[in-house]
């Protein structure tokens, strides 16, 4: 037993995908559901050369932090985990990400090169909320068509990204562009969260 606690702390997601330290909340939630954990991290190691061909082929956008990209990560990685662990162990690994980006925030340290705020986190648990669905009524699915799904879905517009200009800045929902220097150390940004259809 003290063997899977240790392997689940190895478990996976942000430190690896985001050169970051995992939070201590993550930690906790493996500690609490260590086989979870272990079948999460070969789950992500799967899933990691299908999200990497999404982001070089620039099948959606290339904008891994509030674009249809980050979209398809949360979405994709939480339905091949709902398609073999419950959806409530697996919404608490979320939300327990969540809570890690404001210590992270608290500390200014970045997330796909950008500082996480208080709507990146609404983007993102939205997002998670689709993949959960998607993931438990395609169980069967091989990760090649759940990645294929995936895609058609957000197309669709089933999930949730910042709007930004032609210039690839982001602006709130007035169309203003949204001025950095106004927003430094503060947790909420005004961005504008639309429709990935759009």
């Amino acid at each position: 037993m003290c063997f899977i606690f240790i392997l689940s702390f190895n478990y996976f997601f942000i430190a690896s995908q985001n050169k970051r330290t995992t939070s201590c909340y993550e930690k906790k939630w493996a500690l609490f559901h260590p086989f979870a954990a272990l079948k999460a991290n070969k789950i992500y190691k799967r899933c990691l050369p299908f999200y990497e061909e999404v982001k070089k082929e620039n099948t959606l956008d290339d904008f891994e932090s509030g674009g249809k990209l980050d979209a398809f990560r949360h979405i994709f990685f939480m339905s091949a985990f709902a398609q073999k662990i419950k959806i409530r162990k697996i919404r608490k690994l979320g939300k327990a990400h969540e809570k890690g980006n404001y210590k992270h925030f608290l500390k200014n340290r970045e997330e796909h090169g950008e500082l996480p705020d208080s709507l990146s986190g609404v983007m993102d648990l939205f997002n998670n909320e689709v993949g959960f669905e998607l993931g438990s009524e395609n169980k069967k699915l091989n990760l090649k068509e759940l990645k294929l799904l995936v895609v058609a879905e957000l197309k669709k517009g089933c999930g949730l990204y910042f709007r930004r200009n032609a210039k690839k800045q982001y602006v709130n929902c007035s169309d203003e562009i949204i001025l950095w220097e106004n927003y430094l150390k503060k947790w909420f940004v005004p961005k504008c969260l639309i429709k990935t259809s759009m």
